[in-house]
């Protein structure tokens, strides 16, 4: 089984992507699954997750509302505005829907590198675990140690870092090295080996790729790292299929069974996706 664990879709005129603006010409446009279903034949992708995308209660209904209607979408990570009082009530509700998986607050838009830890946040992170969701981490690598801290705090939140924490490929990453391998010796925090090629800074190409998924594979092992193309923002350099067999040759010399772990597999198991 092939899952892409981490792609989006969106529709502009729904007016809440406030990251997405002109400046991106690449992505400024509807992305549909239509738009996607070619990849997902060339690289054999079986399901697929939709990823939120913006900070919004509508983008979450959105997107089930897409899981709804297309059988290849199996699961959907959304947003809720966990500081508000009904925050609880509002993850209550969406988990009656089973194609919602998990909440992503965009850490990596928020100033404040310590938001995640606020002593208010605490009911929402409790309901995660009690209606057995997930946390998607979408960190930055100035935001692994509140992470860390983060987890250490609440030891069953079922924990996926996405993007890798976004390393600056062909800069030090010394730090990021660092505080990643922390948080990867704690046996039930996962990564998505998803969103590398936007965050080379020079050429975006498989030698300049190699080395941190080489440190990805060393830190979570093939057990706990899972593909994802994050398309339509790997557009930005690359195309949905290059992406694709650049992951399939960075990965080409582990053992079957650890190749299928990594592109379906540890997915399925993390999000707890129907097969």
């Amino acid at each position: 089984m092939r899952i892409d664990s981490h792609m989006h879709v969106w529709q502009l005129s729904r007016g809440d992507y406030g990251w997405l603006t002109p400046n991106l010409p690449t992505i400024y446009r509807d992305f549909t699954v239509e738009d996607v279903r070619a990849s997902w034949e060339q690289a054999e992708i079986d399901y697929a997750m939709l990823v939120q995308a913006a900070p919004t209660l509508e983008e979450t209904r959105f997107l089930l509302s897409v899981a709804e209607n297309e059988p290849k979408i199996r699961g959907v990570v959304g947003w809720i505005d966990m500081l508000v009082p009904d925050a609880v009530n509002q993850l209550e509700r969406l988990a009656f829907n089973q194609l919602f998986r998990g909440i992503r607050p965009m850490l990596q838009d928020i100033p404040d590198d310590g938001w995640m830890l606020k002593p208010e946040l605490a009911p929402v992170y409790r309901a995660v675990v009690d209606l057995g969701l997930c946390f998607d981490a979408l960190a930055l690598p100035q935001h692994l140690p509140n992470l860390l801290l983060l987890i250490e705090r609440y030891p069953d939140l079922k924990v996926v870092i996405d993007h890798a924490a976004k390393p600056p490929i062909g800069e030090p990453l010394e730090s990021w090295h660092k505080n990643l391998a922390q948080l990867a010796d704690i046996p039930h925090v996962n990564c998505k080996f998803s969103g590398l090629v936007t965050e080379c800074r020079g050429q975006t190409s498989k030698a300049a790729l190699e080395p941190v998924s080489q440190t990805l594979l060393d830190l979570f092992g093939p057990e706990r790292l899972m593909f994802g193309s994050d398309w339509p923002v790997c557009t930005l350099r690359s195309s949905y299929i290059q992406w694709w067999q650049w992951a399939q040759e960075l990965t080409a010399h582990l053992p079957p069974e650890q190749k299928s772990a990594v592109f379906g597999g540890n997915a399925q198991r993390f999000y707890g996706l129907r097969s």
